[in-house]
């Protein structure tokens, strides 16, 4: 059984955040646990009102779950604080956890900002050189490297600067490309391309946290990063091709979609 732990914040309509995490480690076949470091008022419309966990219990969950279950890989979404960063790039360290993915969560689907802006510098010079990969979105991808990023050449610009931050790999998604959605991947070698049609859908709430959560889980099944990449693409397709309109707003993607790739 591979294991897969999330930290992250909880979105109380489920659709993101800790509760999309471990919809999609488990669409993945894999056991899903998780560290929860901010709680979220949160529906379809918007975020209400967050409240940051304390840094001892954030601390607690980590160990809790580290010294008895273990992880074969950890992902990484919500880091509200600099120091709820920093605490997360210590308990990696002391854990020696190698397959690590961060997904660099700052704004929600709604527009709410979810990363306060003096956790910047210790995203950057803290977590990032621990991750294995990162998976920023067009938006997250120039918060990180201070440049515009609104076309396929600015995305391979971006990978590189964030690249410089010290992660393995960096992957800045397209989703927000007009035309196709195209994911490019910087191995600090070479850039690899992966492409899918746009879906045409409103509801696209948690795409980012189920993305990043269910390429830890392939890597934690020991595929080689393209192939994770792949797979992630194809399961995310799907779960956007087949969304739930649920709310009155952007709804979620369905973590377990009909004729879901095994």
């Amino acid at each position: 059984m591979k294991k897969v732990m999330t930290i992250a914040g909880s979105d109380s309509g489920a659709g993101a955040g800790i509760q999309a995490d471990l919809k999609a480690i488990a669409a993945m076949g894999a056991y899903g646990t998780s560290a929860i470091t901010s709680i979220t008022a949160q529906n379809t419309l918007g975020v209400q009102n967050v409240f940051n966990l304390p840094l001892t219990i954030i601390a607690d969950q980590i160990e809790a779950i580290l010294d008895d279950i273990g992880a074969h890989a950890v992902k990484t979404g919500m880091l509200a604080t600099g120091d709820i960063i920093s605490l997360v790039a210590d308990k990696v360290k002391k854990y020696n956890i190698k397959l690590l993915v961060v997904d660099p969560v700052m704004v929600s689907t709604s527009g709410d900002v979810l990363l306060q802006q003096d956790a910047l510098d210790n995203l950057k010079n803290c977590l990032l050189p621990l991750a294995y990969i990162t998976t920023p979105n067009m938006r997250e991808a120039e918060v990180l490297s201070g440049q515009p990023v609104t076309t396929l050449s600015e995305m391979k610009e971006a990978a590189k600067k964030i690249y410089s931050f010290g992660p393995k790999n960096v992957v800045v998604k397209g989703g927000h490309l007009e035309g196709e959605a195209i994911d490019v991947l910087y191995n600090g070698k070479e850039f690899k391309y992966f492409k899918n049609p746009k879906v045409d859908t409103k509801n696209t709430h948690g795409t980012g946290c189920t993305f990043a959560a269910a390429l830890a889980a392939n890597l934690a099944f020991g595929f080689e990063v393209e192939k994770a990449l792949q797979k992630t693409k194809e399961y995310i397709t799907g779960a956007l091709k087949d969304s739930l309109d649920v709310g009155q707003g952007a709804g979620p993607v369905n973590h377990f979609w009909k004729g879901q790739i095994e």
